[in-house]
């Protein structure tokens, strides 16, 4: 194996190390892959994954050193972030609390593109933990190989990203049979409802 595709390899590995994680963003994807339209679906795992795309290679250009010198900026983006993790996490928790509102604001909004999409860039780019694990960790962890390599690595990490949030997205249709029975749905938003609540805690204290 060359030096080049060994490193592509290290770059997919460490990359879904990393991504493979039950969070905010994951969650999201894996209800809408269960519920939501393919195009939808399309949009929302493009819109994970390209900004994945982006993250990386700000980080392996150096982006990552800006943004440990800009802690107010992620401040601000902590507080926002925390904030809608709460308001979704809120929002799961109420479909669990009474079934019927997951047909007046479950289903049919995951349907639409446009939420959809608008939810995505929100779990997406409202994280600080998102800069501090893409920009700067795999960034840095870039940036240790030699030359090119570097690319080879970054092009790994973002191959890892893609094939994950595709995997999810469009296998939790797999998931469909099971959620059939709406005791499922309930148990599905309970375990989001706490993921989200958590996440959003502690970001919001800075966790």
């Amino acid at each position: 194996m060359n030096a080049s595709l060994l490193a592509a390899v290290l770059g997919l590995g460490t990359g879904l190390a990393l991504i493979v994680a039950i969070g905010a963003q994951n969650a999201y994807v894996l209800r809408l892959g269960i519920d939501g339209r393919p195009r939808t679906v399309l949009a929302v795992v493009l819109v994970c994954a390209l900004s994945d795309a982006v993250l990386i290679t700000a980080g392996v250009l150096g982006v990552g050193a800006v943004i440990e010198a800009m802690p107010s900026a992620l401040v601000l983006v902590r507080f926002l972030g925390a904030g809608f993790l709460v308001v979704y996490g809120l929002l799961a928790a109420r479909r669990v609390v009474r079934p019927g509102a997951l047909a007046a604001d479950g289903a049919s909004r995951s349907h639409r593109l446009g939420p959809a999409v608008a939810t995505a860039l929100a779990l997406t780019w409202l994280n600080p933990h998102v800069y501090l694990d893409t920009v700067v960790f795999l960034g840095s962890v870039a940036n240790q190989q030699d030359g090119e390599a570097r690319w080879w690595w970054a092009r790994g990490a973002v191959t890892g990203s893609f094939l994950w949030f595709f995997a999810l997205g469009f296998g939790a249709r797999l998931l469909r049979p099971v959620f059939a029975r709406p005791g499922a749905w309930r148990v599905l938003d309970g375990v989001i409802a706490v993921v989200m609540l958590t996440l959003g805690v502690r970001i919001a204290v800075g966790g």
